[in-house]
């Protein structure tokens, strides 16, 4: 498997474990959800995928030149 493959696999998973802690503590309610905590974990899975969309960028920009 090539490394963006496997990479990409990484980071799905890594944004699926995010989203389900989010909403296994919001099911459960032990502890209250934060606007905060909302905000982190958009912009943890945001900052995952991160390299997928600078490595699909860097490949528009080698096909324009």
């Amino acid at each position: 498997m090539e490394a963006k493959k496997s990479s990409l696999w990484g980071q799905i998973v890594a944004g699926l474990w995010i989203a389900g802690w989010v909403a296994f503590k919001f099911i459960t309610g032990s502890t209250s959800i934060t606007v905060g905590d909302v905000v982190l974990s958009g912009v943890s899975i945001a900052a995952v995928f991160t390299p997928v969309y600078l490595s699909i960028l860097m490949d528009k920009i080698k096909g324009i030149k």
